[in-house]
């Protein structure tokens, strides 16, 4: 049965999900949605479209847990974790990531200890 599931073409090749958590004003580890990620996600959203990038989706996530590091994505199905700042950062990730199958290593999270 796994066999047969793993043949099957995927609906989406990519799934990539940001951090829009919102945490109260002051809260010491931060949040996402402070640091401009719900700005970062429409615009991946936006790029995804003008590529034609219909085999991606970008999706809006509740907490992932490390808003501190954040605005903060992942990508799967590799489990990839960006720190991702700005619209820059974020078109890098699209171009080599998304686009050519490389990590942007400078923008890269440590699995959490």
């Amino acid at each position: 049965m796994g066999t047969a599931v793993a043949n099957e073409k995927l609906y989406f090749e990519l799934h990539v999900f940001c951090c829009i958590n919102q945490r109260p004003e002051g809260h010491l580890r931060g949040s996402c949605g402070d640091k401009g990620s719900a700005k970062l996600r429409n615009y991946l959203k936006v790029r995804a479209k003008e590529l034609g990038l219909g085999k991606v989706r970008v999706n809006t996530s509740g907490c992932l847990d490390r808003c501190e590091l954040g605005p903060v994505i992942v990508i799967y199905p590799e489990g990839v974790w960006y720190g991702v700042k700005t619209i820059e950062d974020m078109e890098e990730v699209l171009q080599q990531h998304i686009l050519k199958g490389k990590r942007v290593e400078r923008l890269l999270l440590e699995p959490p200890k």
